[in-house]
């Protein structure tokens, strides 16, 4: 994606005579266009879907691999699910599907992240406590100005979304495992012993 932001010949909804990507003005989304919004072609465009894909399959696979990590079953449930739609509906985003698609996207993406952060809650990850809850404040606020229209500070928010997101997925597959969310309930009881 960094890739398409630097090929990006230019054009923003606030300016459509600008030059280049700027990341206060321009959307993700631009970067899918076979013409950017300035009229040029857009040479970026295949590294933007590249990207996509990759965030698409990364995405996807962080919730199946969260399924495993929390034992619970409906979560384990909720989170297979949320993953495997988001790896189609993420890719989607690059297509003239785009708004449902970032509905669909963000709903899911959303219900897996309360999910992990309701674990995470109950857990011992204080540091990553605050980092799921302060996510989850910044998504919300992200699809508040998606809904209400504010398209000069969503241009902002999404990349502050984006960044988050990826820290705190980072951050659950490297720094967690099935301990941290076993509790006693989860774990194996031990066999009785045998009579002799």
């Amino acid at each position: 994606m960094f890739i398409a932001t630097r090929l990006y010949p230019g054009g923003s909804l606030a300016d459509s005579q600008s030059i280049g990507f700027d990341w206060t003005k321009n959307f993700f989304s631009n970067l899918f266009l076979e013409k950017a919004l300035n009229g040029a072609d857009n040479p970026g465009r295949p590294w933007a879907l590249v990207g996509i894909a990759i965030h698409s399959l990364g995405e996807g696979f962080f919730f199946l691999y969260m399924s495993r990590v929390i034992a619970h079953k409906h979560a384990a449930l909720v989170l297979k699910v949320v993953g495997y739609a988001n790896i189609l509906f993420n890719f989607l985003i690059a297509t003239p599907l785009h708004d449902a698609a970032v509905t669909i996207s963000s709903t899911l993406s959303l219900l897996g992240l309360f999910y992990i952060t309701m674990f995470v809650l109950r857990s011992r990850l204080h540091v990553l406590k605050a980092c799921c809850i302060a996510c989850m404040l910044v998504f919300y606020y992200t699809l508040f100005l998606y809904g209400t229209g504010d398209w000069g500070l969503l241009a902002v928010m999404q990349k502050v979304s984006a960044g988050c997101s990826t820290l705190l997925v980072l951050a659950l597959t490297f720094f967690t495992g099935k301990e941290h969310f076993a509790s006693r309930g989860d774990r194996p009881i031990a066999a009785p012993a045998r009579m002799p």
